[in-house]
């Protein structure tokens, strides 16, 4: 398995404390990587900044075409990248696989966009003049990469940074780093320092973030981190996107009783995708009274159909959690929730594994509202059903957290669609299709969830500078001019604004 840095184009072993990588399904240790010593490092960030002004002066097709070309290099190395997720991070194969293809298709997608938009022209304030917008690379990004989907969210900062002319460094989370290394190999077409990535754990991500060299931060992960990310970048007035943790609700209307199987199945798959480790997962159902019972039963059913076991089984579904901390947190919010009056329905157990990070799906009824179960992320395969009176009271729970995320929405009627899209306050919002991606689509938060966002035009935006340029074709005094008493023309609008 590669364990080796790249750095200005080369694979180098790292200099700094070994950092050993964990099998969650096995707790063996897959391999031990090397992780960036301060001057390797350094070196990556001179790096990025050395190859920042020819990157931005390749023309976007040129630029369009060697996006595709890493694309490609992905593809081609599909089961080796697969084998080393799940390997490194307990995500069934399959998903694994899956994965591996979206991360190419963003490469693919930006490589697209980036040479198809580039400013736009505006109207100027005389028939003489020309006025543009036109976006401009920032120059030197730091992606910081969390460990549920390492390829992809890694994708989501890299190609649109790398098609608007940025250079990068990347990090990805000390609990997966295999699997990120191993796309050095994909990134050979180019130039030497356009993409960098450095293996290590907070420390190191705390030095890339507050390098002056770094013009901007992208990171994916929880809220606590992300106001450390913010505050650096603050301090010295860096770029950054952020996009944080989430506690996303799941509605589902009493008009889709004909339908309620595929409503309950549409839920589980929110809620123990990945074992409940996606940003987006579905960590509160908020179910109409009408349908509630036929609901439950129907998850509960579904439940525990799934097959929790080795995620290199083609037959499994759910595979382990990430490490024992995260399942640990999970536990012990199931625990209070229950202590508190909530009743475990289902799951919530080892799944009959004696070793390995496995915790079985869990349905959860009962819960009151002030449980942290229902008010912080959990990041596991819990699904908490509550039942409610109205859509009024679904919305108002719904939106009651300091998160928003995403959400999810089960109905029929085309005037509760409207209603949930507009009053709901979440980046995005499924309706009767979760966790569904778009690259074309703008993913981020509201509130704690982060700011800026990922993928979509606003995704490629959000690694360019914007600049307002104004000619004028005529050397030519104008009449507003000095001194003010030759005339009597009055000065045009906005000038001197």
């Amino acid at each position: 398995m590669e364990t080796r840095l790249l750095i200005r184009g080369e694979q180098v072993a790292g200099e700094g404390e070994a950092l050993p990588v964990e099998n969650p399904a096995t707790e063996e240790t897959v391999t031990s990587v090397g992780t960036a010593s301060p001057e390797q490092l350094d070196a990556a960030v001179a790096a990025a900044r050395e190859a920042a002004r020819g990157w931005a002066a390749t023309p976007a097709v040129e630029r369009a075409e060697l996006l595709h070309e890493v694309a490609a290099r992905m593809r081609a190395l599909t089961d080796e990248l697969a084998r080393a997720m799940t390997l490194e991070g307990g995500k069934p194969l399959i998903e694994n696989s899956d994965e591996v293809g979206w991360t190419a298709a963003a490469f693919d997608y930006y490589a697209e966009m980036g040479r198809n938009f580039a400013g736009r022209v505006i109207p100027s304030i005389e028939a003489t003049q020309l006025a543009l917008v036109v976006k401009e690379p920032t120059g030197v990004w730091g992606a910081i990469v969390p460990w549920n989907y390492p390829l992809l969210l890694l994708s989501w900062k890299l190609a649109p940074a790398l098609a608007a002319g940025n250079t990068v460094v990347a990090k990805p989370s000390e609990l997966t780093p295999v699997s990120t290394l191993m796309l050095a190999a994909c990134f050979g077409g180019l130039p030497p320092g356009v993409v960098n990535i450095v293996a290590g754990a907070g420390d190191v991500g705390a030095a890339l973030v507050e390098d002056p060299r770094i013009d901007g931060v992208a990171f994916t992960g929880s809220v606590a981190t992300g106001k450390k990310v913010a505050a650096a970048c603050a301090s010295r007035v860096a770029r950054m996107n952020l996009e944080m943790g989430g506690k996303d609700p799941f509605i589902v209307c009493a008009d889709v009783a004909s339908d309620i199987e595929v409503a309950a199945r549409g839920g589980a798959w929110a809620a123990y995708l990945n074992a409940g480790q996606v940003c987006t997962s579905a960590e509160r159902f908020y179910v109409e009274r009408s349908v509630y019972d036929d609901f439950v039963s129907a998850f509960v059913e579904h439940a525990r159909s799934l097959r929790v076991g080795d995620p290199l089984d083609a037959g499994t579904d759910v595979g382990p959690m990430m490490s024992a901390p995260q399942r640990a947190k999970v536990e012990a919010q199931v625990s209070a929730a229950v202590a508190a009056g909530a009743e475990l329905v289902v799951g919530g157990d080892r799944a009959g594994f004696e070793r390995g990070h496995f915790y079985a799906p869990a349905v959860i009824t009962g819960a009151p509202t002030s449980t942290d179960l229902l008010r912080e992320e959990t990041f596991g395969p819990v699904a908490p059903i509550v039942p409610v009176a109205s859509l009024d009271e679904a919305i108002e729970l719904a939106n009651s957290t300091t998160y928003g995320l995403g959400a999810n929405v089960y109905t029929r009627d085309l005037e509760t669609a409207v209603r949930c899209l507009r009053e709901i306050r979440a980046g995005t919002v499924w309706i009767n299709d979760p966790l569904t991606d778009n690259d074309a689509g703008p993913f981020g938060g509201f509130k704690q969830s982060g700011f800026g966002r990922e993928l979509g035009q606003e995704g490629l935006e959000a690694f360019q500078e914007t600049k307002h340029v104004h000619i004028e074709t005529k050397i030519a005094p104008k009449e507003w001019w000095y001194p003010y008493g030759a005339g009597d023309a009055a000065s045009p609008s906005g000038a001197g604004a």
